[in-house]
């Protein structure tokens, strides 16, 4: 190593094999110095020892106008919305959506098949791909999951790049949810505090010798019914109205948000300090990915559209029972500034120099789960008519997968064409009744040596989940992710069961160890499955009531007997319907780990009451979602968190230790 030095048996093997590698050997000798390379080396050493190419290079490789992109850098860019106007008329390319059975906390690698999909179909097949991804959140980047970007020979680079502040969405998120919360707790101390007529002179001050409402306070008169534009003119009564929200302080659902896995936020008091005049009240903060901000980012279709989803961003009721809204604040026009640059999604490339979308990032238990709708859109122009975009649902086909169909397609009015299921023995062994899997714990012998057995057992979990992808009417591709671990006889078995339970097709892939060439057969089942007729329908229409929407998704999904409401969850469903918000689609906030709401329930458990202990509702995004059991909207770190791995060498500037 020319930079210092060698600090461990991993990094000495990593350099020997690069040597050997690419230095005159007989084929056999290189093939296995590869294999030690792959197996010795760690993500970031591979993503470091790939040079990407500048990412101009690649906006013009992909079709992109020097106007249309703007650089961040070498290595990212954010494309212009303006690009959508320009190609309105090329046709869209096939859609295909990747999905996963429920996984164990490690993780079953739907983002590295995402990858080394694209990697296939564009490097290896020649046809233009698209993969479009989500920004990971700091908080398992740091917690215990670690990065998205993929993993070996399938990940997105520079992946320090990715996996940290990329091009600052998440920054901007926090700022403009936080601004938000200020705005609410301000308010309320500010109305408490003050005469109509004091409250009236600072709301509308006289500049210049002259007074004017905003354009936003002009359209809240409007909407109060007050068709006047000089504020001499308003009477006591309207002025009283106008001036106060009058904000139920019980009744405020919008949280504070930081982007650290932070348990003691979990709940906080507010309001301490002396200057606040005595009004104190319990709060709490959320991860900065649960915000409904991010969720308004991913479902957003334009500029305009994400102005008005978060002018309707509902935080609490009023001391009548009505909603208070963003655009009742005042703040709306403030929020969509600090938007501005977030809405364009981030240019990047795999190791193979495959085009990838990066953009928003909310999590699929605690929301919805998918990347942006634009990325998606402006990728299905790009690759044309014959081309590809492989987009990914967080966690697995009940989670991330049903909500990218009855939210997501909602929204946006695209139609996939393929779902790809993505499995491990590992995870079906699990499924099967094999020990608990935790992450930083070494894997017990039931997981590392053959048991067709237990994965003959765990496969009960990955038919389950293609029942669910049939239930929306697409063809289901089973993409085994293979572990070095797994045996011929495993793999057949997996690939067999799948095909018996209703797959189009079941592909083992080896895209981690070599890149694209490892999912070509992937890549060419996805092909032909995309030309299969498509019979795409949702689960449930938007006019049932929201009860009942939870209880198509709970028993037709999960395999639920029933749901139980808890009164406050049927108080809130009765004021969201009371409210007009009754025909919105349902958003699940349930455990990722089981089919039912319990963590430890493997396998395909039967005949459970969900429980339903709340219901909120996101009406800038667009849905409501109830909250499956005791779920937490902010993680926790572990005794052993990441960030113990993870350094900067201060001469080289490189990071150390991501994953």
């Amino acid at each position: 190593n020319p930079r210092g030095g060698i600090k461990s048996k991993e990094s000495r093997w990593s350099s020997i094999c690069c040597c050997f590698v690419f230095c005159r050997r007989p084929p056999k000798l290189r093939q296995i110095s590869w294999l030690l390379f792959v197996f010795f080396s760690s993500d970031i050493e591979i993503s470091r020892a790939q040079s990407p190419k500048a990412v101009d290079v690649l906006a013009k490789e992909i079709g992109l106008l020097t106007d249309e992109i703007e650089i961040y850098g070498q290595t990212k860019a954010k494309v212009r919305l303006s690009l959508l106007e320009r190609l309105k008329d090329q046709p869209d390319g096939k859609y295909v959506l990747v999905a996963g059975i429920t996984p164990t906390p490690l993780g079953e690698g739907k983002s590295t098949v995402t990858i080394g999909l694209v990697q296939a179909l564009t490097a290896h097949l020649k046809i233009n791909s698209f993969a479009c991804l989500r920004q990971p959140s700091q908080g398992p980047t740091f917690g215990v999951k670690g990065g998205a970007a993929g993993g070996g020979y399938a990940q997105v680079i520079p992946m320090e790049e990715f996996n940290l502040h990329l091009t600052g969405d998440i920054h901007a998120i926090t700022a403009a949810n936080n601004l938000l919360a200020a705005a609410i707790d301000a308010r309320i101390l500010h109305e408490n505090t003050q005469s109509d007529k004091a409250l009236y002179n600072r709301l509308v001050p006289v500049v210049k010798g002259v007074r004017g409402f905003s354009s936003i306070q002009l359209a809240r008169l409007r909407r109060l019914g007050i068709n006047k534009t000089d504020p001499e003119t308003l009477t006591e009564e309207e002025i009283s109205r106008f001036v106060r929200l009058d904000i139920d302080p019980s009744t405020i659902t919008w949280q504070r948000v930081v982007d650290t896995n932070d348990r003691f936020l979990r709940k906080i008091t507010i309001g301490q300090a002396n200057t606040e005049k005595g009004f104190v009240r319990q709060a709490q903060f959320d991860i900065a990915v649960a915000s409904e901000i991010m969720a308004i980012l991913a479902l957003t279709t334009s500029l305009e559209d994400m102005k008005e989803r978060l002018g309707k961003i509902v935080v609490a009721n009023d001391k009548k029972g009505e909603p208070v809204t963003a655009e009742d604040l005042g703040v709306t026009g403030a929020l969509a500034v600090l938007m501005k640059d977030a809405i364009k999604p981030t240019l990047m490339q795999t190791l193979e120099g495959t085009p990838v979308f990066v953009h928003a990032g909310p999590f699929a238990n605690i929301a919805h789960g998918n990347s942006s709708i634009l990325a998606d859109k402006i990728a299905l122009k790009l690759v044309g008519e014959k081309g590809f975009v492989v987009t990914e649902a967080g966690f697995g086909a009940d989670i991330g997968m049903e909500k990218f169909f009855n939210i997501k397609c909602r929204a946006s009015g695209l139609v996939p064409s393929v779902v790809v299921l993505v499995a491990t023995v590992r995870a079906l062994k699990m499924h099967g009744g094999g020990p608990s899997v935790s992450a930083g714990a070494p894997l017990k012998k039931e997981y590392t040596e053959e048991n067709l057995q237990l994965v003959a057992d765990g496969c009960c979990n990955l038919q389950k989940q293609i029942q669910i992808a049939q239930l929306f009417g697409v063809p289901v591709v089973v993409a085994l992710n293979v572990f070095k671990t797994d045996s011929p006889a495993e793999v057949d078995l997996v690939c067999k069961i799948a095909k018996q339970s209703g797959a189009f097709d079941a592909v083992p892939c080896n895209h981690w160890s070599d890149g694209g060439r490892g999912a070509v057969k992937l890549a060419q089942a996805v092909e032909k499955a995309a030309n299969q007729k498509s019979s795409f329908k949702y689960l449930y229409s938007l006019e049932l009531p929201i009860a009942e929407k939870i209880k198509t998704i709970a028993q037709k999904v999960y395999g639920a007997q029933d749901i139980e409401l808890s009164p406050a969850a049927q108080s809130q469903i009765d004021r969201y319907t009371r409210q007009g918000f009754g025909k919105l689609p349902i958003c699940m906030a349930k455990t990722h780990l089981s089919l039912s709401h319990q963590p430890e329930k493997k396998g395909v458990p039967t005949g459970f009451i969900l429980p339903i202990s709340d219901v909120r509702a996101s009406i800038g995004a667009g849905f409501i979602y109830p909250l499956v059991g005791t779920m937490s909207t902010m993680p926790g770190l572990p005794t052993r968190p990441c960030f113990y791995d993870i350094d900067l060498d201060p001469v080289t500037e490189e990071v150390k230790g991501l994953f």
